[in-house]
């Protein structure tokens, strides 16, 4: 009875222990810092685009990383340099947020934005906005001076109107080129330009993480579509216990596979590194799926990834080390 007892004792500990988080062993660095920002994924190639064209992107990247650099090495926080390089995107007509955002099926722009501080994972997001020049600065304002996480539509730009947020016409939206590109969607009666995102994600001097997301969404898209972008844990997740992730791509895939939270759980709970479970969900489960798009990552202890299944993701990273790059093909 005794060697019974202490073999089911046995059995039971072992079984409480199999079922427990695995811990990221890796340690915070203080006084170190990263920041990584992607200007979205899909078909980039070097044969589609001009010199004049790839140089006004790589200059873009550069400008918006070297901006948001200047904030982490001053010990500014992760938010506001995530903040600072998101708001330099959607001012830009380059990308798929703000200035540059895609036209619905009626001819119409539909912003999202979410942003996450990974010292408490507070967030905040707002969808489905149309006169919000900027939603990086509406979604930083839901989870700073509100108790919600996501607002949409007219109740999003009440609140960003009283918070003294920038509004802008129509009018201020509008570019020619993607314009163009909805004329040419809508003529085919077909989705275009699914990948068309920014984002950014930090790791501060302070040990602290955060990540950001906006778009415009896809070409042509339903009326009243809501992507992976505005929503925490498909499009965003920051935690400091593990990483900090901003994702771009088909949204409809990143929402059912909750991307930017599994990432994180795939590091707390199987003991996975940060490429290791950025590389599994999206060159293994999306791709098996058909799922196209790509995420950008920090852990704590500074460790970063770009990872796509695409032809290409605008991208850029800075470090405190000295590591810094622009990449906008799958070869760089």
């Amino acid at each position: 009875m005794k060697k019974y007892l202490i073999s089911l004792i046995s059995l039971t500990l072992l079984v409480f222990t199999s079922c427990q988080p695995v811990k990221n062993s890796g340690k915070k660095t203080l006084g170190k810092y990263v920041l990584v920002i992607h200007g979205g994924a899909g078909v980039i190639e070097k044969k589609l685009m001009t010199p004049e064209k790839e140089k006004r992107y790589r200059d873009k990247l550069q400008q918006v990383i070297d901006s948001g650099e200047f904030i982490l090495k001053r010990g500014g926080s992760a938010l506001d340099a995530v903040t600072k390089c998101i708001t330099m995107m959607e001012d830009s007509p380059l990308f798929n947020a703000g200035k540059g955002s895609v036209f619905n099926a009626r001819g119409e722009n539909e912003m999202d934005a979410s942003i996450m501080d990974g010292k408490n994972l507070m967030a905040g997001a707002v969808a489905n906005v149309h006169v919000i020049k900027n939603p990086i600065l509406a979604a930083r304002a839901v989870m700073e001076h509100t108790p919600h996480v996501l607002l949409i539509s007219k109740g999003a730009e009440i609140f960003a109107a009283k918070q003294g947020l920038q509004m802008e016409d129509s009018s201020y939206f509008f570019t020619e080129s993607r314009w163009k590109s909805y004329l040419k969607v809508k003529a085919k009666m077909a989705q275009g330009e699914k990948h068309g995102t920014v984002g950014a994600v930090a790791l501060d001097k302070h040990g602290n993480l955060a990540a950001g997301t906006s778009t415009g969404g896809m070409t042509c898209k339903m009326y009243g579509r809501v992507g992976d972008s505005p929503i925490i844990g498909a499009g965003t997740y920051a935690d400091n216990a593990t990483c900090a992730v901003s994702c771009t791509g088909y949204g409809e895939y990143f929402i059912r596979n909750v991307v930017a939270y599994d990432i994180s759980a795939l590091m707390k709970y199987s003991g996975l590194s940060l490429k290791e479970a950025a590389n599994y969900d999206i060159l293994v489960k999306l791709k098996k799926q058909g799922g196209e798009g790509g995420v950008i990552a920090v852990d704590r202890t500074g460790h970063f990834t770009m990872t796509f299944n695409t032809p290409g993701m605008f991208r850029a990273y800075a470090t405190s080390e000295g590591f810094h790059g622009v990449g906008m093909y799958a070869d760089q």
